[in-house]
């Protein structure tokens, strides 16, 4: 998926809405467990409820590796069925890779050959040559870690070098080097709030994957204020909110209820961008 047509896709949903579908087994409604795949049913039920009202999902694939075959096989059928019924919306495979070349090499293979998603999230910390092989693939996003969500985050990104640059800062001029915003997202947590004026001071277009909204408690509206741009610029990410927002029978019709509301709050800050 090109920019343009993210853009695009953006403006017709009045949303920049991305379900992440961290689906947990022991979380799923107990109706679902007797099937043959839950995993499986609960996500495409989830996805059959939020699709209108969101433009990119986001499956953790933590969730699906832990349980071995069986989760990888789940993981596939997700892309699969999200890639047949919904094609226009973005698949990003949250995996967090990033290793020495010819390792990465293999983690793009597998993500954008064998599961054809769209994008895929990626460490930075080995630097350049870690992060290349997944570049290479032409319509596919590389969405690198740059400011996140967690506490930790303090550990490291906010250390500050003999120029008097924080980490984070380092992480957005240099791999700006790597790639243009078209095939470049950066992950930024909702939780740093005002500090998106910081961000879109060094990369003002880029577009942001914005976890942390919900359950974490970030404020989609103070991320939108401080770092909307006028072709938007973000995709923000809520998990938990929505796909627990039931554990019943209703779990699809709860989970569509809580992506509505954030779609209409995303509407009104689209309308207020005048985008």
């Amino acid at each position: 998926m090109t920019r343009k047509e993210l853009i695009k896709n953006i403006k017709q949903r009045r949303s920049f809405l991305c379900v992440g579908l961290d689906t947990d087994l022991a979380k799923i409604p107990d109706h679902l467990l007797g099937s043959t795949d839950p995993m499986f049913e609960f996500n495409k039920a989830i996805i059959d409820a939020t699709a209108p009202y969101c433009v990119a999902y986001k499956p953790n694939t933590a969730f699906y590796e832990c349980q071995g075959i069986q989760g990888w096989q789940t993981l596939e059928k997700t892309v699969a069925y999200l890639k047949e019924k919904y094609p226009s919306h973005l698949i990003i495979a949250d995996a967090k890779r990033g290793d020495i070349g010819n390792t990465s090499k293999m983690y793009a293979a597998t993500f954008f050959e064998q599961m054809n998603v769209d994008a895929v999230t990626v460490a930075p910390y080995m630097g350049q040559d870690s992060v290349t092989p997944f570049l290479e693939y032409t319509g596919k996003w590389v969405v690198l870690l740059d400011l996140t969500s967690n506490k930790g985050s303090h550990d490291f990104q906010f250390f500050t070098d003999s120029d008097g640059m924080p980490l984070w800062e380092r992480v957005l001029r240099v791999s700006a080097e790597w790639a243009g915003d078209d095939q470049m997202m950066y992950v930024v947590g909702a939780t740093q709030g005002s500090m998106f004026q910081e961000i879109r001071r060094v990369a003002p277009t880029s577009f942001l994957l914005v976890p942390g909204v919900g359950a974490q408690g970030g404020s989609l509206e103070e991320v939108c204020r401080y770092g909307m741009t006028d072709e938007c610029g973000l995709l923000v990410n809520s998990s938990r909110g929505i796909i627990y927002a039931s554990k019943g029978t209703d779990f699809a019709e709860a989970a569509e209820a809580e992506a509505r509301k954030l779609q209409t709050v995303m509407a009104g800050q689209l309308d207020k961008a005048g985008i």
